[in-house]
């Protein structure tokens, strides 16, 4: 213990005299600035310069702790600091009367962190369960010891209530380009004293929680399918030819039972025998429901497909679950009001008038997203800030490359047939160019673009929902309506085809005075583009979720047609702590420029200069 301690006083000891030196030279260069720059020193707390209060100074400086698997806390640090400042600079957990029942439920929370869709091994449990009854019975001058496992207990409620509130993985280093937070706007190391000296800890989750509907729903479903995996039998179903109405198959007593069990096949006499092999009106209705759910054909027949779903094993619907929730904690806070939502996956939209609603009106419509081999719809989130009636298209430069050029080479009637114009910029107006020779060189070099003018052939049909964003993607009417009866439809080149675009702007317009039904119809007969601004813009999120919960709050589950889940997976099994920088927009620098040089040192002055200007 004596080497512990000597190791934490030295580390200590090194961190006060590099980051002292780097202090006082920013003082010297930023005078007043120099506060917020070292920001973690500045949350230190102000701890007792003997006892337990400098054990914890120690652990908190060298950001490390032993008594944890990922000893090693850089960045919860100043969380830690700022709990320690909150309590005096003494112990938090242990020591006092109600250490018994909050430690207790601290350690309950963190066993039950499965519940919230977390890995428990990730939280310390069974080391802190374990070192628990020796560190209730340390005598008050053991000062390292009630340290080590104070300091321990909170950086493992901080870790799991950070992950419960933000998330486990950085989305961006998946490809989720969503927005990050303005603002910290939740407390933790307020919460966790708070609850600590009211002897509330196991209300914590709840006030931490991502108060989404979505995902309320989710973690009930998780509540179900994890009892479902553990009660229900593996079911191995085979099929030599499709079975429909009137076929006797073996295995439907086992089918029925797994049916019930799921809630798909609704039992009139839970007590009456499960022997029937004829396949029935009843049996087909149970098995559309179980397609309907899992983004399959429903046609309640039992084919290759759905016996395909149907043998996927619960606990992998439930990895799938967590999942969706592991996502959903990845958003930002909502500020109330309308939300447009778009699960790729599900290829369909939902339009909330106010997102934080509890039985909020919403809009279904389905979608068609981008293909999934190479032209995938991006996760991402934007505001819609306009709309455009009877839009132009402009041609992507790589449908321009790979679709269109090698079809002029051997024709430039094509153009002309597709009701498209060459142009040398685009806008309104934009300049025409005549197709000839020049154009095609110019068009290859990429200086001219292909547009497609409004009409009944345009791409991007009657109406387009603008929200700016680097992908350069959208939600668009098209006239390939045949498409949006196909249970699968990835089928675009990355934007979103919407099969109601009419209801959609309906419900955009919902607030904005001169835009009601008979203005949309007659903005969307005209000849002529026409676009309008959005009075308020309305948030949009193009999300990947193969687990979500509809508008009748069933559970669906959906290929994962772009693969996202494994990666997602296998980041989720190599836990961290994620930096502020990676969740909030970083703050906006500060430069000042010095109009003189600093005064050089003379030998009787203590120069406090870092190390490597000294050299």
């Amino acid at each position: 213990m004596f080497n512990l301690t000597k190791l934490f006083y030295q580390r200590t000891k090194n961190n006060l005299n590099i980051n002292t030196k780097k202090c006082a030279h920013r003082l010297l260069i930023f005078v007043f600035l120099s506060l917020p720059i070292c920001s973690l020193q500045a949350e230190a707390p102000i701890l007792l310069e003997t006892g337990v209060g400098k054990e914890i100074n120690t652990i908190i400086m060298a950001e490390q702790n032993p008594y944890l698997i990922r000893s090693n806390f850089p960045n919860r640090a100043e969380d830690l600091a700022l709990i320690y400042k909150l309590s005096g600079g003494q112990l938090v957990w242990l020591n006092n009367a109600n250490a018994q029942k909050n430690t207790h439920d601290a350690l309950g929370l963190l066993a039950s962190a499965a519940n919230y869709g977390l890995n428990p091994a990730n939280y310390d449990f069974d080391v802190l369960q374990q070192k628990l009854p020796a560190a209730l019975s340390l005598k008050g001058d053991a000062y390292l010891q009630l340290a080590l496992y104070d300091t321990a207990l909170s950086i493992a409620i901080l870790r799991f209530a950070h992950d419960l509130h933000y998330g486990t993985v950085d989305p961006k280093t998946l490809n989720f380009n969503l927005k990050p937070r303005q603002e910290k706007l939740l407390d933790l190391p307020a919460l966790i004293v708070k609850n600590v000296s009211s002897g509330t800890v196991a209300q914590l989750p709840s006030q931490v929680e991502p108060k989404l509907k979505q995902y309320t729903k989710l973690k009930q479903a998780l509540a179900t399918y994890t009892e479902l995996a553990k009660a229900t039998p593996p079911i191995h179903l085979v099929i030599g030819k499709n079975v429909g109405l009137g076929s006797d198959y073996p295995q439907l007593p086992e089918l029925q039972r797994f049916l019930i069990a799921v809630g798909d096949f609704l039992q009139e006499n839970p007590t009456e025998a499960i022997n029937n092999t004829r396949y029935t009106d009843k049996m087909a209705a149970a098995v559309k429901r179980f397609q309907q759910r899992h983004g399959l054909t429903a046609s309640g027949v039992l084919d290759k497909d759905t016996v395909n779903a149907i043998n996927v094993p619960l606990e992998q619907r439930v990895t799938q679950i967590k999942l969706a929730m592991e996502r959903f904690r990845w958003l930002p806070e909502f500020n109330p009001g309308q939300a447009v939502i778009v699960n790729i996956p599900a290829f369909q939209l939902w339009a909330f008038d106010d997102i934080d609603a509890e039985h909020p009106t919403v809009l279904n419509t389905n979608v068609v997203v981008g293909k999934s081999l190479k032209n995938q719809t991006p996760v991402l989130m934007a505001d819609m800030r306009f709309i455009n009636f009877l839009p132009y298209w402009n041609v992507p430069s790589t449908i321009l490359k790979e679709e269109i050029l090698p079809k002029l080479a051997s024709g430039k009637n094509f153009l002309a047939k597709q009701n498209m114009e060459v142009v040398a910029n685009y806008g309104n107006p934009a300049k025409l160019v005549p197709l000839n020779a020049v154009a095609i060189d110019k068009l290859k070099r990429g200086i001219f673009r292909v547009r497609q003018r409004p009409g009944k052939s345009n791409a991007l049909g009657k109406i387009k929902f603008i929200f700016p964003n680097k992908a350069d993607v959208y939600l668009h009417d098209t006239p390939s309506k045949a498409l949006f009866k196909k249970t699968r439809r990835d089928f675009s080149h990355g934007c979103v085809r919407v099969e109601n675009p009419e209801r959609l702007a309906e419900f955009v317009f919902k607030n904005q005075k001169g835009w009601g039904k008979e203005a949309i119809s007659k903005a969307m007969k005209n000849t002529a583009m026409q676009e309008v601004a959005l009075e308020k813009p309305i948030p949009v999120i193009l999300f990947y979720s193969t687990s979500f919960s509809n508008q009748n709050d069933e559970l669906m589950f959906y290929p994962d047609i772009y693969d996202r889940d494994p990666p997602l997976l296998a980041a989720l099994t190599k836990p961290q702590d994620l930096s502020d920088q990676v969740i909030f927009v970083p703050p906006k620098k500060i430069e000042v420029q010095l109009t003189t040089p600093p005064t050089p040192t003379s030998p009787n002055t203590l120069d406090l200069r870092p190390a490597e200007l000294m050299q």
